[in-house]
């Protein structure tokens, strides 16, 4: 490979050969990073042994001015863990099942080009990231990053029970299939809580979600008004109640925060009917859960086994993104 000059500029792509066409993305980036007078492109392939996140340090030590990742959220996760805290700017060209991160930034889903000419010649954006230390039953403790969601109980089960398969040929929707297979054996937990400095908290939940931003596929609004970029976590505690309770869950999560939410005369509906007990929202930098068993944890849509504590946190404007000319930020 060419060597690039000292003024030369270089890109590199992170990739998960299994979700992307690799023959065809590496000859657009080679191709858009010489109409750009850009060095030769840098390739890393991620590996069972590596998600992605030795390879964008590789990338990073290289001397890349910014990497691209394609892949699924698990691969986007990786990446963005990997590159917290440096100045190198991330362009995520969306490629997998969910595209969470991608959905949620509002960029071009099946335009890979454009994304890679918003690598090579974009705006810069930073956002927050956020961070999920998990205690083991045994003590030991780790620490991964998340960019969307981290999930405890319910929804990491849902995760588990999703089929590869579905995945591959239906996308997103086999995560309803996953659902549908973790509802009836689900049972609620109890568990102590804790957000920022506030007094401790005990409840029964099924589910805790820690957002760093709140939209899920097909536009339905986990956490409406979460925002990606403002410093703040929020926490979405799950517990319906009753024989009804799982009803009040989906109207919350579809209905009233999907749909009502967007227009006046919806949310003057909400207004008027006050809080739904089946979903309860916090917010806070900070936020610490101990369930009273270990319990199953989900970063991303990635499993990360069970935990007897979670302490979840968010750094802010930690990730640098390389964004589209003139894409709306604002929002963000």
């Amino acid at each position: 490979m060419t060597k690039p000059t000292p003024l030369q500029r270089q890109a590199a792509l992170v990739f998960n050969p299994i979700k992307v066409d690799e023959k065809r993305l590496r000859a657009s980036l080679r191709g858009h990073s010489k109409d750009a007078e850009w060095a030769p492109p840098l390739f890393y392939p991620t590996t069972i042994e590596d998600a992605g996140q030795q390879a964008t340090r590789d990338a990073i030590a290289a001397g890349a001015d910014v990497v691209l990742v394609a892949g699924g959220d698990g691969t986007v996760r990786a990446v963005a863990e990997a590159m917290a805290g440096t100045d190198v700017p991330l362009a995520i060209v969306p490629s997998g099942t969910g595209n969470l991160l991608a959905r949620n930034l509002g960029l071009p889903l099946l335009d890979p080009g454009r994304m890679i000419r918003a690598a090579l010649s974009g705006i810069r954006h930073p956002i927050d990231i956020g961070w999920a230390e998990l205690t083991r039953e045994d003590g030991e403790t780790v620490e991964h990053a998340f960019v969307v969601l981290a999930g405890m109980g319910l929804d990491a089960d849902m995760i588990a029970n999703t089929r590869p398969d579905l995945k591959k040929s239906v996308g997103w929707v086999a995560y309803v299939d996953g659902a549908a297979r973790s509802l009836p054996n689900a049972k609620p937990f109890s568990i102590v809580y804790q957000m920022d400095d506030s007094r401790l908290h005990s409840t029964k939940v099924h589910s805790v979600l820690f957002a760093n931003c709140g939209t899920l596929p097909a536009g339905i609004a986990l956490i409406p008004g979460a925002s990606i970029a403002d410093g703040v976590m929020d926490v979405a505690i799950i517990q319906p109640t009753g024989p009804l309770g799982w009803l009040g869950v989906w109207r919350k999560i579809w209905w009233d925060n999907s749909v009502l939410r967007r227009f006046r005369a919806g949310r003057l509906v909400l207004q008027r009917r006050g809080k739904e007990a089946s979903v309860r929202y916090l917010r806070g930098q900070t936020a610490e859960v101990a369930p009273i068993e270990p319990t199953a944890i989900e970063l991303d849509g990635d499993e990360f086994g069970l935990a007897v504590r979670i302490r979840c946190r968010v750094a802010r404007d930690a990730l640098l993104l390389a964004l589209p000319e003139g894409h709306p930020v604002d929002g963000l």
